[in-house]
C-alpha cells in the first residue's frame, strides 16, 4: 500500500522538538534525549541492566513500568528479548475470552499487538553522537541509522526493537524489492511501505489504459512503484504526490535509480496536484486498506481512520478527471471480511462522489499469512481479494 497520512513524517525526526530521559547510573543522574518513531513517551522509570539480569525479572520489571536500559553484550540484549517475546506469547493462567465475531478478533489482534510491541520497546539501547553504539559484539549502525534519520547531530536513546527494525529496513533498502512489472527493482526507505505484495502491482501493470493517456497522477506514491509501472507502460507525463517527506525521498530516489525523471515528476501535495497541472487522463490510488486508527505515523500506510484517505481521492476524483478519463482504485476487501466497512458503503460513497463502476479486476491474495491458520485472522486473509476498481465520471 503507497504511503500517505495526516501527519508528515519528518526527515530527520531527531531534529524535532526532543524529550529527555532520566537514569541514576553509578551514584549520578543522567540524561540525554529521547527517540521513538511510534511516538510513545520517554519511559519515566528506567534502570540499568546487564548480562546478569534474568529474564524473568526483567520482563517483571518492565511490565511493573520500569524500562531497562542495557550495558552488557547486545547480542545478549538481542536474546533477552526473545525471551521475554516468549513470555508474553505464554498463554496465562485464565483463558482469554474467545472473541464473538471476527471484528471483536481484529480490535483483540491490534491490542495484543500494540502490548507486546509496548513491553519489547522498553528495553533501550544508548547511541552516541555518530550513531555508535558502546557495547560489547554491537553492530555498525552508521549507514542505516543516516539513511533514516539523516546525519547524526546529537546522542540519544531508542529502544533496541526499534533499532532492530531499522537494520532490517536498511537492508531492504540496500537490496530491493524485484518488481517485474518494470523489469527492475524499488528500494523501499524506513517508515515507507514496502511494495512487497505483488498481486496489486500486477493489477496495474495489466489493466487497459483509457484511449486518451498522456496525463497521469499517482495520489499517495509511497516508494514511487505504481508511478513507475505507468511510465514503464508508456504513459509520458506522470505526476505523483505524497504527504510525508520520507516517501517523497524515497520516490524521487526510485525514479533516478530507474531514470524516469523526465516523465515522472514527485511532488508534496494532501492528494491531488493543484488544478494548474490540468486534468488527467489517469488518476491511480492505493489508500491504507484498512478503516482504523494508525497507532503511529510508521501504521498509516496500513490504517485509513474513518477511510478519510479513501474519501478524499473518491470525493476529488471527478473534478481532476479528464471527461473520458478513468479513476484506478486498487483496494482490497479484507476490511470487509473484518466487519470495519461494507461493500454497500464503499459502492454507495463511489456513487456520492458521481463516479461510475466501468470494470474491476480481481486477484487473490498470496502472502504467506493466507497459509498461516494459527493467525486469528486466518480466515478474514484467506477470502481475501485485492480489487482494481475502474472508474469513470456518471
Amino acid at each position: 500500500m503507497n504511503t500517505t497520512s495526516g501527519q508528515a513524517v519528518q526527515r530527520n525526526a531527531l531534529q524535532a522538538i526532543p524529550q529527555a530521559i532520566l537514569w541514576q547510573e553509578a551514584g549520578k543522574t543522567k540524561t540525554s534525549i529521547w527517540h521513538a518513531e511510534n511516538e510513545t513517551p520517554a519511559p519515566k522509570r528506567v534502570q540499568i541492566a546487564d548480562d546478569s539480569m534474568k529474564a524473568d525479572m526483567a520482563h517483571k520489571l518492565i511490565c511493573e513500568g520500569t524500562a531497562l536500559l542495557w550495558r552488557g553484550d547486545f547480542q545478549n540484549a538481542k536474546l533477552l528479548m526473545q525471551a521475554i517475546s516468549r513470555r508474553i506469547d505464554r498463554p496465562g493462567k485464565k483463558p482469554k475470552k474467545s472473541p464473538a465475531n471476527i471484528t471483536e478478533a481484529f480490535h483483540q489482534h491490534r491490542q495484543a499487538q500494540s502490548h507486546k510491541a509496548r513491553i519489547l520497546g522498553m528495553l533501550l539501547i544508548e547511541v552516541s553522537v555518530g550513531y555508535h553504539i558502546n557495547l560489547r559484539r554491537a553492530p555498525d549502525i552508521k549507514a542505516a541509522c543516516e539513511h533514516a534519520y539523516g546525519k547524526s547531530t546529537q546522542a540519544f536513546v531508542a529502544s533496541l526493537r526499534e533499532l532492530l527494525g531499522l537494520i532490517g529496513a536498511y537492508e531492504w533498502h540496500k537490496n530491493g524489492v524485484e518488481t517485474p512489472a518494470i523489469n527492475g527493482k524499488i528500494y523501499p526507505s524506513y517508515g515507507v511501505f514496502s511494495p512487497i505484495r505483488g498481486e496489486y502491482l500486477n493489477l496495474v501493470d495489466t489493466a487497459p489504459l483509457p484511449v486518451q493517456c498522456n496525463l497521469a497522477f499517482d495520489i499517495g506514491t509511497g516508494t514511487g512503484v505504481l508511478a513507475a509501472i505507468l511510465a514503464h507502460r508508456g504513459i509520458k507525463n506522470i505526476i505523483a504526490t505524497d504527504n510525508a517527506q520520507r516517501a517523497l525521498d524515497c520516490a524521487q530516489k526510485n525514479i533516478q535509480q530507474l531514470d524516469m525523471n523526465n516523465t515522472v515528476t514527485i511532488m508534496h501535495a494532501d492528494l491531488f496536484p493543484a488544478d494548474v497541472y490540468g486534468k488527467a487522463d489517469l488518476i491511480v490510488c492505493n489508500p491504507p486498506w484498512l478503516p482504523a486508527r494508525p497507532s503511529s505515523v510508521l501504521e498509516s500506510a496500513v490504517y485509513d481512520e474513518n477511510s478519510n484517505m479513501l474519501k478524499g481521492f473518491l470525493n476529488g476524483l471527478k473534478a481532476h478527471l479528464n471527461d473520458t478519463g478513468e479513476g484506478w482504485l486498487i483496494l482490497s476487501d479484507f476490511a470487509e471480511h473484518l466487519g470495519l466497512r461494507t461493500r454497500e458503503a464503499l459502492t454507495g460513497w463511489i456513487d456520492a462522489a458521481g463516479l461510475k463502476v466501468i470494470d474491476k479486476m480481481d486477484t487473490k491474495a498470496t502472502h504467506s499469512k493466507t497459509l498461516d491458520a494459527s493467525d486469528p485472522l486466518h480466515s478474514a486473509r484467506k477470502a481475501e481479494i485485492t480489487s482494481l476498481w475502474r472508474l469513470g465520471k456518471q
